[in-house]
C-alpha cells in the first residue's frame, strides 16, 4: 500500500474509533501518550521542558496538545493548527423514551446542521458519556458506546408519500424523527424502560446514572472505495480529516524551533461559544501558560503571538459535478487535488493575501498541489473557528481543509490521496522557521 493510501486507511480507522466528540479526545489521548506526550492538569502548575511533548483535555471533549520548540519563544512564537472534534448530529434528550402505539421510541434534538434526510434507513446506535455516581458519592464520566446496531428511522413507503421523488425528502425533527427502539413491556412506563436497559448495557445500576450526552450515531465502517481506490467515505470526516492530520503532524514535527500546537475543540457546529469551544478562552490559556513557563514576561508573550501563525483546518465543499449551479465557476476544488485555502471577503474564513501566500510557499517545498476555494456569491457562507481563534488572540491566521462532498451528510465522501497531502502540509507548517 502507497504512503498516500495508507494514511487514508489510518484515517477511517481513527473516524471508526471516535464516535462522538469525547472519543475523538479519548482517541487523540491514546495516539499522544503512544507518541510520549505527558498529560498536564489545568488545576496543577506546569513545569515544561523544551523538546518535550504535552496535552491538556478541557470538558471532557476538547483538548490541546504542544510540542514546546527550541527556540527562544519570543522569537519563534507558536505555530498552531486548529480543528474541531464534533459533527452534526443528532443528541437524545435527557427524558427520550416515549410510546408511539406499541413502540418505544427514542426523542432527540438536532445539533448543528446534519443533512437529516440522511440519518432515515440506517443502522444507528447510541454513544457519547454518562454521569455516574460512584458507591463513595463521587460524579464520574464515562465513555458509552454500544457498538452494534440498535435504532432506525424507516422511511415512509414512497406509496404514501408520492411526491418525495419530486420534492425531496422532508423529516420534521419533533414529529417525524424519533428512532425506533423496542417493543413497549407492559409492566414498565417508557422513562423506566429505557433507564434500566442503559444501566444493563453499561454495566451499572440504574440509580447511579444522573444524566447522559448520548448521540444517535451510524454503524457503517468507513471504506475506501472506487476502480483503483481513489476515494474514501465514512461519517464525521467533517471535521476528523483535520484532527487526525493534526495529531500526526504534530507527531512528526520532533524539533521544531517554534513551539507547536494542536488545539481540537468541541461546539464550532453550534457556533463555538462555550468553556470548551475555540469562543473560550482554552488556547489562549495554554498559550499563556507555555510562555510563563518559558520565561520573559508580558513583552516577550506578546512577540510570541505577533510571531505566530494559526491554521484553521476545517472541510471545504469539493465540486460535485451534478449539482454545477451551486458553485463558483472559476473558483472550484476537486477531491484528492490537495489542501484548499477558503478565502472570503466578509471574513467567514480568516484567510489573507499573506496567509495566502505564505500557505502556498509552504504546501510548494512540501511537494504538495494545493487549491483556492471562493464560496458562490448568490449564496450564504459558512464560517469556521478561524475567524473566532484570530479575533480572540490577534494572530494571523489562514483557513484551509480538505474537499469532500455531501458535508453534514451522515455519510460523507471524499479523496483517498488528500489526508496524506494534508498531514505533509502541515507538518511543514508545524516546522516552518520564524518569517517576521
Amino acid at each position: 500500500m502507497t504512503e498516500d493510501r495508507r494514511s487514508a486507511e489510518n484515517l477511517l480507522t481513527f473516524i471508526d474509533a471516535s464516535p462522538t466528540p469525547w472519543h475523538v479526545a479519548a482517541s487523540a489521548v491514546r495516539r499522544l501518550e503512544e507518541a510520549g506526550f505527558e498529560s498536564l492538569d489545568e488545576r496543577e502548575p506546569w513545569r515544561l521542558l523544551p523538546g518535550h511533548g504535552y496535552y491538556v483535555v478541557r470538558g471532557g471533549s476538547s483538548i490541546v496538545a504542544f510540542r514546546v520548540g527550541t527556540g527562544t519563544l519570543s522569537e519563534t512564537g507558536f505555530r498552531v493548527i486548529g480543528a474541531h472534534t464534533d459533527s452534526p448530529g443528532l443528541r437524545l434528550k435527557p427524558q427520550p423514551a416515549a410510546a408511539k402505539g406499541r413502540w418505544l421510541t427514542l426523542g432527540a434534538e438536532v445539533y448543528g446542521g446534519p443533512i437529516l434526510a440522511t440519518f432515515a434507513d440506517r443502522d444507528l446506535t447510541l454513544a457519547g458519556r454518562l454521569a455516574l455516581r460512584e458507591g463513595d458519592g463521587r460524579v464520574t464520566t464515562r465513555l458509552y458506546w454500544h457498538e452494534a446496531p440498535l435504532l432506525r428511522i424507516p422511511n415512509l413507503a414512497i406509496h404514501m408519500n408520492r411526491t418525495v421523488n419530486d420534492d425531496g425528502l422532508k423529516l420534521d425533527p419533533y414529529a417525524e424523527m424519533p428512532a425506533l427502539f423496542e417493543l413497549i413491556h407492559d409492566e414498565l412506563g417508557p422513562a423506566e424502560q429505557f433507564r434500566r436497559w442503559l444501566a444493563e448495557s453499561a454495566g451499572v445500576a440504574p440509580e447511579a446514572i444522573l444524566s447522559f450526552e448520548l448521540g444517535l450515531c451510524d454503524t457503517q465502517p468507513g471504506v475506501v472505495y472506487g476502480p483503483r481506490g481513489e476515494f474514501l467515505a465514512n461519517g464525521q470526516l467533517d471535521n476528523l480529516t483535520s484532527c487526525h492530520a493534526a495529531l500526526e503532524a504534530l507527531d512528526r514535527a520532533d524539533g521544531a524551533e517554534a513551539t507547536a500546537v494542536c488545539a481540537l475543540f468541541d461546539h464550532e457546529e453550534v457556533g463555538s461559544e462555550s468553556y470548551a469551544g475555540a469562543g473560550g478562552t482554552l488556547l489562549a490559556d495554554v498559550l499563556a501558560r507555555i510562555g510563563e513557563s518559558r520565561g520573559g514576561g508580558r513583552e516577550a508573550a506578546h512577540q510570541a503571538l505577533a510571531s505566530s501563525w494559526l491554521v484553521s483546518a476545517d472541510t471545504a465543499h469539493a465540486h460535485q459535478p451534478n449539482f454545477p449551479a451551486y458553485y463558483d465557476d472559476d473558483n472550484t476544488v476537486q477531491v484528492n487535488g490537495g489542501p484548499v485555502i477558503k478565502i472570503n471577503a466578509k471574513q467567514r474564513y480568516a484567510t489573507d493575501a499573506l496567509g495566502e501566500a505564505y500557505f502556498r510557499a509552504l504546501c510548494a517545498e512540501a511537494g504538495v498541489p494545493v487549491q483556492a476555494y471562493v464560496h458562490r456569491a448568490n449564496l450564504p457562507c459558512g464560517s469556521t473557528i478561524g475567524p473566532i481563534s484570530a479575533s480572540r488572540l490577534g494572530v494571523r491566521t489562514i483557513d484551509i481543509g480538505l474537499p469532500i462532498w455531501a458535508m453534514h451528510s451522515v455519510r460523507e465522501s471524499g479523496g483517498a490521496y488528500d489526508q496524506d497531502y494534508l498531514i505533509r502540509a502541515l507538518r511543514a507548517f508545524l516546522l516552518a522557521a520564524a518569517d517576521g
